[in-house]
């Protein structure tokens, strides 16, 4: 019978979703003012020896740099998350993410150290991007591993919000900020949404110290403690026996990948340097994008528990497809309304739509031993190819074609393509118990129609 010092497994499970939660929104945030910083101020800051369309393009790329680092973190925080625990490998990528935050607030400029301050940038950029790449494989497995089997896609899909409500505060911040800071904001203004990640994190810190590990992973750790084969490391048996799930990881990211980043990132940019529109237009956009998309996302992940991961994703990926044309033509039109409308309408329907059921999907394609590395590894070598520099790519795509949106909207249509090609292969696990999934016997047939 639990004490008052022993958990009881409803408490186990509301703090492990709390956790993977609660700690990706923090880390999220983090993550995206620096998304929102390099396309509304680091060109001219960093970059000031270039030409304003150069640096712009520059500073988007510095975005894109994070990515380099993500599947190094995806390998080393898999590798420990497979062998010590989920519980204090999250808090090792959390503590790096926070303290590379903080240092990028603390950046001084071109003009005051000159180019070491690109390269600074670039540098505590990649920490960020080492600490995602452990992060969003070991948030989700908490989530996932401590979930009734038959809710496990709603559980998953409540770490998915971090994307948008990370989104969400950091371009409030950077709203606020602005506001504070009035015409300073270029010159100290943007540094206090870095600053005030410190006390984010300690909440996130506080929620993260009180998880445990899940049922699954300490059941699966014994058997690690008397079986050799085990003993290897995660990674060299992921890629020996569960190459199809891998590849199905890495290409069923394609839909959102990429994409995600268009919506908000490159928005931003485009909206104020192509149409020449006020910032805040774009802002405003990504800021009730995000908050609909946090909306949206556990209702997705709770219809992939009823109609499966793979049709749910499938229905999400012909929206994206179908409605990419029409969200850009709004977006184009440069109006306030229109440029809200399209990147609601992506982020609720269509991006919502794919990335609910991937935490949970992704999960019951590997076994527990290799199951922080499998989902780490393929999600973050999918970053590395589509996700990096996306932002930086579509501002190039722009410039190419004069202004022009065509080469953006094919590049968003093709990936959705390829990524919904991927998962139709992906078997459908959904009714089984997780340390039943991922063994080299359940790489079965495609189960679209099962699903």
């Amino acid at each position: 019978m639990p004490t008052a010092a022993t958990p009881t497994p409803e408490q186990i499970r509301r703090r492990s979703l709390q956790s993977g939660t609660i700690g990706a929104i923090v880390e999220w945030y983090e993550y995206t003012i620096y998304g929102v910083a390099a396309a509304l101020v680091f060109g001219n800051l960093f970059f000031p020896n270039l030409s304003p369309g150069i640096g712009q393009i520059v500073s988007l790329a510095t975005f894109g740099v994070g990515f380099l680092a993500r599947p190094v973190g995806a390998f080393v925080a898999g590798h420990l998350g497979d062998r010590i625990g989920r519980k204090s490998t999250l808090i090792l990528t959390f503590s790096v993410m926070t303290v590379a935050t903080a240092a990028i607030g603390l950046v001084p400029t071109y003009q005051q150290i000159g180019v070491a301050a690109p390269l600074l940038l670039c540098v505590l950029r990649l920490a960020q991007g080492f600490a995602v790449g452990g992060e969003w494989g070991g948030a989700a497995i908490v989530a996932v591993e401590n979930a009734p089997r038959e809710r496990r896609g709603y559980f998953g899909a409540w770490p998915q919000i971090g994307v948008s409500a990370g989104l969400l505060l950091g371009t409030a911040a950077v709203s606020f900020s602005s506001w504070v800071s009035g015409d300073a904001f270029d010159e100290w203004g943007w540094r206090l949404p870095f600053l005030l990640s410190v006390v984010l994190a300690g909440v996130g810190f506080f929620i993260r110290l009180r998880a445990t590990e899940s049922p699954a992973f300490l059941a699966e750790k014994a058997k690690m403690d008397a079986e050799l084969e085990r003993r290897k490391a995660p990674a060299a048996i992921l890629f020996r026996d569960h190459r199809k799930a891998l590849l199905i990881t890495v290409f069923g990211r394609f839909a959102e990948a990429g994409n995600y980043y268009l919506f908000t990132t490159f928005i931003l940019s485009y909206v104020t340097t192509t149409l020449n529109v006020p910032k805040n237009y774009g802002l405003t956009a990504s800021m009730i994008g995000a908050a609909v998309n946090i909306v949206m996302i556990p209702v997705f992940g709770a219809l992939s528990d009823r109609i499966g991961r793979v049709r749910t994703f499938l229905i999400g990926g012909a929206l994206i497809v179908v409605t990419t044309w029409p969200i850009f033509a709004l977006v184009h039109t440069g109006h306030l309304w229109a440029i809200v409308a399209g990147v609601v309408l992506f982020l609720a329907l269509g991006h919502a739509m794919v990335y609910a059921p991937l935490p949970a999907l992704y999960c019951e394609m590997f076994p527990t031993a290799v199951r922080y590395s499998g989902i780490s590894i393929g999600y973050q070598m999918a970053s590395i190819l589509l996700a990096s520099f996306t932002p930086a790519l579509a501002g190039a795509m722009v410039m190419w074609a004069d202004g022009s949106l065509w080469m953006v909207i094919a590049l968003v249509i093709v990936t959705t393509l390829i990524a919904m090609a991927a998962i139709a292969f992906a078997p459908d696990h959904r009714d089984r118990d997780l340390n039943e999934t991922g063994g080299r016997h359940t790489e079965d047939a495609p189960a679209v129609a099962a699903s």
